[in-house]
């Protein structure tokens, strides 16, 4: 079910691939561009327990997206750009079907496996808590892009299938523009990757290259 599919000397030409494979799908849609005044990095679940490779969450491709995304974190930062993390945990009160369906494994929020890895880690980086693949559930995700004039989401992080899929669909049901990042998500497998690229592609997100995403801010 795992597999290393992005790898730091692949990555380029891989990346490339499959955004031609996925063009296909893209329906035509209205000019969507990134407006960087309106828009926001949103790094999701960037822990020690998917990148850890002593984990048993560990994401085989993960290395590789890391130096792409603290690129463009750093281009955010200097330029004003608003920049957010995720940080997944869950208690036996809140997981809900996540402690069903993922067989009571549980990540434990105070543990260190749930800390924000060191790469990314930034004081100026807004950290918010979830529970659910959706990082909109229960949390003040929401709240705090609308009190920042926020009005479009850059998605990077793990897994691309779940909590990032999940998440964009999400906001775009709540208005938001999405522009999601093809280098810069990952997940187990490339099949799990290309599928989740597909379906947003077609109706939720727009699909682009990290170095894409930095020349339109």
């Amino acid at each position: 079910m795992k597999e290393q599919y992005y790898s730091n000397s692949s990555i380029d030409q891989q990346a490339q691939d499959l955004l031609k494979e996925i063009r296909p799908f893209c329906i035509k849609r209205p000019n969507i561009q990134i407006i960087p005044s309106k828009a926001a990095l949103l790094v999701i679940d960037l822990q020690n327990y998917f990148v850890d490779e002593a984990s048993h969450a560990h994401v085989p491709s993960v290395n590789a997206i890391i130096p792409r995304i603290v690129k463009l974190q750093k281009h955010c930062l200097q330029n004003g750009i608003k920049v957010i993390h995720t940080r997944h945990g869950n208690t036996k009160e809140d997981a809900s079907m996540m402690a069903k369906w993922w067989g009571g494994r549980l990540l434990d929020p105070a543990s260190s496996e749930s800390e924000i890895i060191s790469e990314i880690s930034n004081l100026k980086a807004v950290i918010i808590p979830k529970t659910q693949y959706d990082a909109f559930y229960n949390s003040s995700l929401d709240d705090v892009l609308k009190d920042s004039g926020i009005e479009q989401l850059i998605i990077a992080g793990v897994m691309t299938h779940l909590c990032c899929e999940t998440t964009a669909r999400v906001a775009f049901t709540r208005g938001y523009e999405v522009f999601f990042s093809i280098d810069g998500t990952a997940t187990y497998n490339r099949k799990f990757h290309s599928s989740a690229l597909v379906n947003l592609a077609h109706g939720f997100a727009v699909p682009m290259l990290i170095d894409e995403m930095i020349s339109s801010l």
